[in-house]
C-alpha cells in the first residue's frame, strides 16, 4: 500500500512497484480518486487528517506486505495546524494502522528537511547527523517530530522493519506545475522560467543544495520494499546545486545578493498572500547540510541514473510547458 499515491513521489512509486514481477498487486490512496490508470494498481480515498480514518486504513492493510507512506500536504503555510493535523496525526494514524494490521515493513518519506544545520561542503554527513530539523519553519518541524515518533514505534515494534528516506529535493516533468503552484503560486507563468528573462542567479550565502529525479527515488522505494534493509537512507544524485550550476543552466551571470535583501522580500510577499512559500522554509533551505548517499549506495544496491542538471531540466520543461498527470495534485496547467 501506498497512501499519498497520487503526488509527485508517489505517482513514481506505484508505477516502478506495479512494473516489478515480484509485486502482486498494489494499493494507492489518496484523498481524492485520480483519473489515471496504472496497470496493477487500485485506488481507494481516505482522508488520514481525519480522526476516522484510523479504522478504514486498518482494514486496507489488513495482509499488505509493505507500506510506503509518502502522504503529506504543505499547504496552506498560513495556518500550521491544518499541516500538523494531515501530515503528523495522519501520519502517526498510519504508523499505529500498520501496526495493528500485522504489516511487515513500514517504509516512510522524511527528507533532508528533518536534518538539524550542518555544513554545506562535499563529502556531507551521514544518517547519525541529529534529526531536530528547523524548528521555525513547519515543514521541517513535522519531519523532525516524526522521526521522534518513529523512534518509539521501532522500540515498541521490533517485528516491524522501518525504513526512513531522506531524499533532497525531488523533481520530475509531470510534477512541475505541482510545485510551481506549492512554492511559487498558482498565478506565476511557467514563461517566467526562461533564460532569456532571468538575465542573473542571486548568490545567496548558504544556497547550496541537492537534488534528485523523482523517479531516482521511487527506485530506492522499491527497493527497499522488496529488500530487507532497516533504517535510513540518504538519497541524492551526483552532485551539489549552487547558484553557478544554475546559472549555468539559465545562461545567466552569478550576482552575489544579500541574503536579508531576499527574505525581507520574501517575508512582506508572504504576509501579503502574494507567495505561498514562507520565509521560515527559506531560513531552512539556507542551513540544510550537504548529505552523503554512501550507506544507499552500499546496502540498498541503489544509483541514481539521472543527474541533477538533469533533473532541474525536467522540472524547467514541465514549468514552461505547464505538464502534469491525471491527478489532483499533479494536474497540468499553463500559466501565460
Amino acid at each position: 500500500m501506498v497512501t499519498g499515491a497520487t503526488g509527485n513521489v508517489g505517482t513514481s512509486v506505484v508505477t516502478a512497484l506495479a512494473r516489478d514481477p515480484e509485486v502482486g498487486s498494489v494499493l494507492g490512496l489518496a484523498r481524492r480518486r485520480p483519473k489515471l490508470w496504472t496497470e496493477g494498481v487500485r485506488w481507494e480515498t481516505v482522508d488520514l487528517s481525519e480522526p476516522a480514518s484510523s479504522g478504514p486504513l486498518r482494514d486496507l492493510l489488513r495482509g499488505a506486505d509493505a507500506v510506503v507512506h509518502l502522504a503529506w500536504r504543505f499547504q496552506p503555510t498560513h495556518d500550521p495546524v491544518v499541516t500538523w493535523q494531515s501530515n503528523v496525526l495522519g501520519s502517526i494514524r498510519v504508523f499505529e494502522a500498520a501496526a495493528d494490521a500485522g504489516v511487515p515493513a513500514l517504509v516512510h518519506a522524511s527528507s533532508v528537511g528533518a536534518y538539524s544545520p550542518g555544513p554545506k561542503e562535499e563529502p556531507g554527513v551521514d544518517e547519525q547527523w541529529p534529526t531536530n530539523g528547523w524548528p521555525d519553519a513547519a515543514y521541517c518541524r513535522e519531519k523532525a517530530y516524526l522521526e521522534r515518533v518513529l523512534d518509539t514505534f521501532e522500540l515498541r515494534h521490533p517485528e516491524i522493519r522501518v525504513v526512513r528516506m531522506r531524499p533532497g529535493f525531488l523533481f520530475k516533468e509531470s510534477a512541475a506545475s505541482e510545485q510551481r503552484r506549492i512554492f511559487a503560486g498558482r498565478y506565476v507563468p511557467g514563461g517566467l522560467f526562461r533564460p532569456d528573462l532571468l538575465p542573473f542567479v542571486p548568490d545567496l550565502e548558504g544556497l547550496r543544495f541537492q537534488v534528485l529525479h523523482t523517479d531516482d527515488a521511487a527506485e530506492a522505494y522499491r527497493l527497499a520494499v522488496l529488500g530487507d534493509a532497516r533504517g535510513a537512507f540518504n538519497l541524492t544524485a551526483d552532485s551539489v546545486t549552487d547558484a553557478r550550476q544554475l546559472a549555468e543552466l539559465f545562461g545567466a551571470r552569478v550576482v552575489r545578493v544579500p541574503r536579508a535583501l531576499v527574505r525581507t522580500a520574501l517575508a512582506a510577499a508572504w504576509q501579503a498572500h502574494a507567495v505561498p512559500a514562507s520565509p521560515h522554509l527559506f531560513d531552512a533551505v539556507l542551513r540544510l547540510p550537504v548529505l552523503d548517499s554512501t550507506r544507499a549506495h552500499e546496502v540498498l544496491g541503489w544509483r541514481p541514473v539521472h543527474t541533477a542538471a538533469e533533473a532541474l531540466t525536467a522540472f524547467l520543461k514541465g514549468v514552461r510547458q505547464g505538464a502534469g498527470e491525471d491527478t489532483a495534485p499533479l494536474a497540468g496547467k499553463r500559466v501565460g
